[in-house]
């Protein structure tokens, strides 16, 4: 992993930088800025090609659009993206190696992005970003060996506008380069008793290095007791890594309780953070909602044939006792495989990943 790490930017290197937006859908050299119809056409009617005529593009209700369709070895290095707020959770982003058929990343847009709430919160991390007013930014790598698309399905019932750029390079792809994987579950709620999967079935070598929660508190009191587990390898009933508690896994500590500002106290850093706290307002907005990240970067969770990954949900109740919660829990979990693809759950659809 070099992200953050400035050691080597001075090398030059042997590949082609290329990017793909709506004004060159191809990548290909010299073909940007070239359009003549597009979402902005009208705008640029005085003055015609090259002055921004497609920004943008427009998918239909029930449609699927390509991002980007790129042929050869190489690796994306950043993906910029916007869309009204309102679409975060009605978009999927799916990723694809090698002509696999089967998605890799399979997430809702906002979600990919830390933003699972539908609302606007600044994000400062290394591998994403969001800045005013919804920019979505990510640099993940990204390495394909013979090709790698990106699509996005409206699931929503109006079209939508989507902007957005693809930066990548083409080029040979080092040894023992795997596969980003991004996969999204939903438990809403979570059967009493029972903890929530953020991973399973995925199969080795490959290491795992992110999560993102979108947590969703159905009871008063604090809902953070539970611990996220590993279950590496041979691991069965019990995990060989096992947390302290949700608010210690994602870097913070009491409840991210700071009295003197409030309670809750939202924080985002470069690998762990809560840029998101939703609370009541007395009316439609009728429970508290908290969006965490941590990113596994300097510390990835490597595994040779298999992984497991699980957080408990637990607050407190009478006589100093564990009470488990029926919260509404979506994760992100995001890992790199050898495998173009590997076992996933069933795909997002609109009422699954509805924010209601």
């Amino acid at each position: 992993m070099t992200l953050g790490n400035l050691t080597g930017i001075s090398a030059l290197a042997d590949v082609e930088s290329r990017s793909i937006s709506a004004e060159n859908p191809t990548g290909e050299p010299g073909q940007g800025g070239r359009r003549t119809e597009g979402t902005g056409a009208h705008a640029a009617r005085d003055l015609g090609p090259g002055w921004k005529v497609s920004p943008s593009i427009e998918i239909g209700p029930g449609e699927t659009a390509t991002l980007a369709d790129i042929a050869g070895s190489g690796c994306i290095t950043h993906i910029w993206l916007t869309t009204h707020v309102d679409h975060w959770r009605r978009l999927v982003f799916r990723g694809y190696w090698d002509g696999d058929a089967a998605p890799a990343i399979e997430t809702p847009v906002g979600d990919f992005f830390c933003s699972g709430w539908g609302r606007f919160a600044q994000v400062n991390s290394l591998p994403v970003a969001v800045n005013p007013n919804g920019g979505f930014n990510c640099y993940w790598e990204m390495p394909f060996q013979s090709q790698a698309q990106l699509t996005i399905e409206n699931t929503h019932d109006e079209p939508v506008i989507v902007y957005f750029q693809v930066d990548y390079w083409l080029g040979a792809v080092p040894d023992k380069s795997a596969y980003l994987h991004a996969q999204w579950r939903r438990s809403n709620p979570l059967q009493s008793a029972t903890v929530h999967t953020l991973l399973d079935g995925v199969e080795g070598p490959g290491h795992y290095v992110g999560t993102y929660i979108a947590w969703g508190v159905n009871s008063s009191g604090w809902w953070g007791e539970g611990e996220v587990k590993f279950y590496v390898d041979s691991d069965d009933e019990f995990p060989s890594i096992c947390g302290t508690g949700t608010e210690d896994y994602f870097g913070g500590a009491w409840n991210f309780d700071v009295p003197h500002l409030g309670g809750y106290t939202e924080f985002s850093t470069p690998y762990l953070g809560m840029p998101q706290v939703i609370r009541p307002d007395g009316q439609y907005q009728s429970q508290q909602r908290f969006g965490m990240y941590r990113f596994h970067l300097p510390d990835p969770i490597r595994f040779k044939e298999k992984l497991r990954v699980d957080v408990q949900a637990l607050g407190w109740r009478s006589g100093g006792r564990y009470l488990p919660l029926q919260d509404d829990i979506a994760s992100t979990a995001f890992f790199y495989s050898s495998k173009t693809s590997t076992a996933r759950p069933e795909a997002p659809v609109h009422d699954v990943m509805e924010i209601c």
